[in-house]
């Protein structure tokens, strides 16, 4: 059963649009959150779910939350694997520790089979120095997942607020998914102990069950939050086809043949979403074996579901009129928000390229 209440969901709403207009970050939102239990381990299927229904309510607190959320699905798929060395994950989040991603990197395309970032044995652990990109729960983590390279060796491990060593630089000024505030941080000798070492791996892709953990829980979780931005967008596209009167015809809208075929042609292609995301979550929390298909599943999922928002996302704007493209209009933050869907990992190049493997094996060398 879902903590999200129609009061708590109309509360987060009811800020969102103060939170993107001030590029601030959603503390309130956070602290509610965390109070209702929300960050606590439950499984993927049901994460998905609510996800989606959060981002309909603020689709930057579904993204922030997310990095969180992930972390946490990460320790589980460990966990029902018969691999407990995450299990402190799993007790600290239900703890109320906030878990947060510092893994991406500017013009690394390799994403986890390669850092930038250098890891350095120390006594007692390991001391990383890079800068990482994207941090999003920047201002409120607790916990943050970082990664870096020694030798031909990744090593990913965590790192606590209070560790030496790293720094916020405070620069999240962007179009869209404002609240955030997904500052880049900066390592400086940030020394992971030996005990939060989460995983030492080669360079280079790996079957790894920590790697498919991340990869199974953040596309997944990203796909949900945008077809929770699609399912608001198809809300408002349908309300404002209703309320919008035509001089020339003296209907409404909701009666014009070709408003309702641009209706329609966004919900045929919402309602496809649900299936897939719901299956594949359910297969991993079912741990069903789709073998070297796996990751062609899980990136063409993220990849329909940010395409298939902003389809949805754009098939509104023009449905609901000029209105629509005021600042102040829920629509136009939509819009704004949906864009950052094609930044997430897996990009469309990887994500095509990723089924042309799969199908039909990788490029002669």
């Amino acid at each position: 059963m879902t903590v999200l209440t129609g009061e708590l969901l109309r509360g987060i709403r009811s800020r969102a649009a103060g939170y993107d207009r001030d590029n601030v970050f959603l503390f309130e939102d956070l602290a509610e959150l965390k109070a209702a239990g929300y960050l606590a381990p439950r499984s993927l299927l049901a994460t998905a779910r609510d996800q989606r229904l959060l981002a309909a309510y603020a689709p930057a607190t579904a993204l922030a939350i997310n990095m969180h959320l992930v972390w946490v699905g990460v320790a589980r798929v460990l966990h029902d694997r018969g691999d407990t060395s995450l299990d402190w994950v799993l007790d600290e989040a239900a703890a109320g520790e906030v878990f947060a991603f510092g893994n991406s990197e500017q013009g690394n395309d390799l994403v986890l089979w390669d850092s930038l970032t250098t890891a350095e044995p120390v006594e007692g652990g390991y001391s990383f120095t890079g800068t990482k990109i994207f941090t999003s729960l920047a201002p409120a983590w607790t916990r943050l997942g970082i990664f870096g390279r020694h030798g031909d060796t990744l090593i990913h491990g965590f790192i606590t607020r209070e560790t030496p060593g790293w720094r916020s630089l405070d620069d999240w000024d962007t179009l869209g998914m404002r609240a955030t505030q997904s500052h880049t941080t900066v390592l400086e000798g940030a020394v992971v102990p030996t005990a939060r070492i989460a995983r030492t791996l080669p360079v280079g892709p790996t079957t790894d069950p920590f790697v498919f953990g991340i990869f199974s829980n953040f596309l997944l979780l990203v796909g949900s939050v945008y077809a929770g931005i699609a399912d608001r967008a198809l809300e408002l596209a349908v309300e404002a086809v209703k309320r919008r009167t035509s001089l020339k015809t003296g209907t409404t809208y909701d009666q014009d043949p070709d408003y309702r075929w641009r209706i329609a042609d966004a919900a045929l292609a919402l309602d496809a979403l649900a299936p897939q995301l719901q299956a594949l979550a359910s297969d991993v929390d079912g741990l069903v074996d789709h073998g070297a298909d796996w990751f062609r599943h899980l990136t063409g999922a993220k990849h329909r579901a940010t395409e298939t928002a902003r389809h949805v996302v754009d098939q509104a704007m023009r449905s609901a009129g000029g209105g629509g493209y005021r600042s102040s209009s829920e629509l136009e933050r939509l819009q704004r928000d949906v864009l950052a869907g094609i930044y997430h990992p897996s990009d469309t190049e990887s994500v095509y390229g990723t089924v042309a493997t799969n199908l039909l094996g990788p490029l002669a060398p």
